[in-house]
């Protein structure tokens, strides 16, 4: 574990929102960040040169859709997923279990939007793990906290999760209290066969592969004890990060409440407004000096959507993972700061004959100078340029974004940044 680290910076005085510098042996993740998702190896519709062009710093990669196709096996001998993807910089994967959970018809109501109509692909929930059939062949698998864990260690990523259930909205108090003794239970396994992985890499020697730091989930659904129950576990136990997953309620107010709940256990919540730092050695930052144990960095799972940062980065999260900036532009929307929702829909018609280019301001040049016209002609063509074009801009603008969000923290201007990127 020595080469991680998380330190934090600088806080905003107005609130929780910290700026820290995240290390792994694959680089600095500086955070507040974005981490954009290669779920099955790939960033859909754009190369990983131009992903990191575009100024991402940190990917995930899926669990459950590498240990189908092609298999940890095949991606370890092809050299793990920084090899594999050519991808250089940091590299976290999830546990698979939001997939397993997802895949039996849970994947929408999990984020309170209602349920699919799908195939329940989930055999057996067990004190030993997860019994699914695979989507792709109707093969069945048995997905444990251990072989997560040493699916995880194959694949090759920086950070890596612990395995949970996710409990879904429909979901009584009671199962949902059962089932977060069951993914406490399954948290311990994972520390405990990371720590078996870590002392076999390190008898290695030379040979020995990266080591990896492994995040503990906080679950509970949406009930107020359950969710500081799991907080104040996962806060006691020696995970290096914690991440807030499950089942978000119904609305956006649902997810920020129950960040509220379980603030007093996140890391460095003692470093909320008001808090003294001491002087460090970057420049003008200032490294916190924590009262209370190491800072933890806090990982928000599922979540991209503009506004959603802003107020993910109020209650102290540090990272975001979510499909939406990809997919968004694989559907024809750029995101673009100051227009309604955050983004422009170049599949409207009003756009056919517009000259404007894409970006004004010339932010990104390589996508920049792209009408906006003919970026509508080409998604109307069903053109892969178009998503290219789209993918990359919503790529560079989300790494905008999070720059000017660090930029902003220290000096107190999250509000006005917020109203420069969200339209009233």
């Amino acid at each position: 574990m020595n080469r991680f680290s998380f330190t934090l910076l600088s806080a905003d005085p107005r609130s929780r929102a910290r700026a820290g510098r995240l290390v792994t042996p694959h680089g600095v993740i500086d955070t507040p960040n974005f981490v954009f998702c290669a779920t099955k190896g790939a960033i859909k519709g754009l190369s990983m040169e131009a992903t990191r062009r575009a100024g991402a710093g940190v990917i995930l990669a899926n669990t459950y859709h590498l240990m189908l196709r092609p298999g940890a096996e095949t991606v370890a001998r092809l050299g793990g997923l920084h090899r594999m993807t050519g991808w250089p910089g940091p590299l976290l994967t999830d546990s698979g279990g939001y997939q397993v959970f997802s895949m039996q018809g849970a994947g929408d109501e999990l984020q309170g939007k209602g349920q699919k109509a799908r195939p329940n692909t989930v055999r057996d929930i067990s004190e030993d793990g997860v019994r699914f059939r695979s989507y792709l062949d109707g093969g069945e698998h048995l997905l444990t906290p251990e072989s997560s864990m040493r699916i995880q260690r194959a694949l090759g990523a920086d950070l890596v999760m612990a395995f949970d259930e996710c409990t879904a909205l429909h979901h009584s108090h009671d199962y949902t209290a059962r089932s977060l003794s069951r993914t406490h239970r399954w948290a311990l396994r994972c520390l405990e066969e990371q720590e078996r992985l870590e002392r076999q890499r390190r008898d290695m020697g030379d040979a020995a592969p990266h080591p990896q730091a492994l995040y503990g989930i906080i679950q509970g659904g949406v009930f107020r004890d359950l969710r500081e129950e799991a907080a104040q576990f996962i806060a006691s136990r020696p995970f290096f990060g914690t991440a807030f997953g499950g089942c978000y309620g119904k609305t956006k107010d649902d997810l920020y409440e129950m960040l509220e709940w379980a603030a007093p256990y996140l890391s460095g919540s003692e470093n909320a407004a008001g808090s003294k730092g001491s002087e460090g050695s970057k420049g003008s930052q200032r490294v916190l000096d924590p009262p209370g144990p190491r800072p933890r960095p806090v990982h928000l799972l599922g979540v991209g959507d503009i506004d959603d940062i802003f107020r993910g980065v109020r209650c102290g999260v540090d990272t975001f993972d979510c499909v939406q900036p990809t997919r968004l532009g694989r559907h024809g929307f750029a995101l673009m700061p100051g227009q309604k929702g955050g983004r422009l829909n170049l599949r409207n018609a009003r756009h056919a004959q517009d000259t404007t280019p894409l970006d004004p301001e010339n932010h990104h040049p390589p996508t920049a100078g792209f009408a906006r016209g003919y970026i509508h002609h080409l998604i109307k063509s069903e053109e892969l340029l178009g998503i290219q074009i789209l993918v990359e801009h919503n790529v560079a603008v989300m790494t905008r974004l999070m720059r000017e969000i660090r930029a902003a923290i220290p000096e107190g201007g999250l509000d006005a940044l917020e109203k420069r990127w969200i339209a009233a």
